[in-house]
């Protein structure tokens, strides 16, 4: 996708003000949360487990060369092939090189986040080769001409009319008996496009949730299904999926895999958890002639040298997407990026540049829940800070928050001064409400209530009410 994220004080306003999307988000931000915290409640060993997984994800990012080097060492003994891509043109180039080589005209595609972060679909579109999300959400938005707006429910800023609003535009012999009012309808309706996608597609595409560097094994976990015909029924199937995904042994793999659904679907289990280790075998019923898997670097090696290296922990879960009260305000194509929410706001920049995704870091209150809910408890606000103080280092943005600052700075290092103006300040602020007028905070009472001001400041209030306990 072309990154619009410059755009979100635009986009945000405008999401704000599209009722269908407010009234579909409201639902979100209600229901989630709240099913999490059932799911939670069932597991009560989760601190412990995530404990256990932050260790092993540390582990992870201190040895990742050495864990990388031994998953390629099995994937080749198993009879598959590895490929590095340091960029996200150099991991097209080599799957574009594949698809060459088999001729393929027709890719079906599983759910892929760092396909849609490399601009994947694009480029094979642009060589002529039909490419299909096999995804009932990912579907949907290919219909529409979308991105994403969430990492794990990318079609979640729709309503079920407008899903059927879709369906009637772009699927021209539809059974007009079809009640497509009913989701057991759009479901068969989907199932009914792309069974033949399925069976005559020359390559299929999936992400990974984890790599398994003991055994060479890549892992998927799904709801649908989809994920495991994409990868058996064509005879080669290329896996996408950044570097970090890695992890060392099928325990490992265990112990991250009891958080990833409940923090991100509130489930014990997906239906599907779909483990892959090379092409298929002469004993094997099924499964692909040749098995690919793509590394993506693409900025995440300057990551893990960096102040922002805990990012890279982040197994995609989407927790922090839906406790966000800035996600729940504006949806997700506000941020103009393939990546959203508060880990958007972190991975964003590192991808699209900080002068593109400059707005991102911002787009927070700081009120910490992100981290909250984290399984791997990433501190997502500190590094939102990390990212505003390279903005403000660099002279990003708008000159007038760093005048303001500047101003504030200097009056604050100078106590009698700023005792002097905040007492004249409360003086005069509540003649100034009293006439409508808010400076510097109309935004702000736009959507909230405070109360009104006594007319002394903060160090006056604290004296009288020190004398009146004397």
């Amino acid at each position: 996708m072309q990154p619009t994220s410059h755009l979100f004080p635009q986009l945000a306003h405008r999401a704000m003000g599209d009722a269908r999307l407010q009234n579909v988000l409201y639902h979100h931000r209600l229901e989630t949360p709240a099913k999490r915290l059932a799911a939670l409640a069932e597991f009560p060993e989760f601190e412990s487990t995530r404990e256990e997984a932050i260790a092993i994800k540390t582990d992870v990012l201190n040895h990742l060369s050495h864990y990388l080097l031994q998953f390629e060492s099995q994937v080749t003994d198993q009879g598959g092939q590895v490929h590095w891509a340091r960029t996200a043109a150099e991991a097209n180039q080599t799957i574009l090189s594949i698809c060459r080589e088999h001729n393929a005209k027709l890719v079906t595609k599983g759910k892929s986040m760092v396909t849609e972060e490399i601009g994947l679909n694009e480029a094979l579109i642009a060589e002529g080769i039909e490419t299909v999300e096999t995804d009932l959400g990912e579907y949907i938005i290919q219909l529409r001409g979308e991105p994403p707006s969430h990492i794990i429910r990318p079609a979640m800023h729709l309503s079920r009319a407008q899903v059927a609003e879709s369906f009637v535009a772009h699927h021209h012999d539809l059974n007009p008996d079809r009640d497509l009012s009913e989701p057991s309808e759009l479901l068969a309706e989907a199932r009914q496009k792309l069974r033949q996608k399925f069976l005559t597609a020359e390559i299929g595409i999936t992400g990974a949730n984890f790599l398994i560097a003991e055994t060479g094994t890549t892992v998927i976990v799904t709801n649908e299904g989809n994920g495991d015909l994409t990868q058996c029924l064509p005879p080669v199937h290329i896996v996408v999926t950044g570097i970090e995904k890695i992890v060392p042994n099928l325990e490992s793999f265990a112990t991250i895999l009891r958080l990833l659904p409940r923090s991100a679907t509130s489930q014990e289990i997906t239906a599907y958890v779909t483990l892959s280790t090379g092409p298929r075998r002469k004993t094997d019923a099924d499964g692909p002639r040749e098995f690919h898997v793509v590394l993506v670097d693409n900025g995440r090696s300057e990551m893990l040298g960096s102040e922002l290296r805990e990012m890279l922990r982040c197994i995609r879960c989407g927790a922090c997407l839906n406790h966000c009260p800035v996600f729940h305000a504006v949806s997700g194509h506000a941020y103009g990026s393939v990546y959203t929410g508060p880990m958007g706001a972190v991975i964003s920049p590192q991808i699209q540049g900080l002068e593109e995704s400059g707005h991102l870091p911002n787009a927070s209150s700081f009120c910490g829940r992100c981290e909250e809910v984290c399984p791997m408890k990433i501190p997502l606000p500190d590094l939102m800070r990390k990212w505003r103080n390279r903005q403000f280092e660099r002279h990003l943005g708008s000159a007038w928050p760093r005048w303001g600052i500047g101003i504030w700075g200097w009056v604050a290092a100078r106590p009698q001064l700023y005792k002097k103006i905040a007492a004249m300040a409360a003086r005069i602020l509540p003649r100034l409400l009293r006439w409508g007028f808010v400076p510097l905070g109309g935004g702000w009472l736009r959507y909230r209530d405070l109360p009104a001001p006594e007319g002394k400041s903060f160090m006056a209030l604290y004296k009288k009410q020190s004398r009146q306990r004397e």
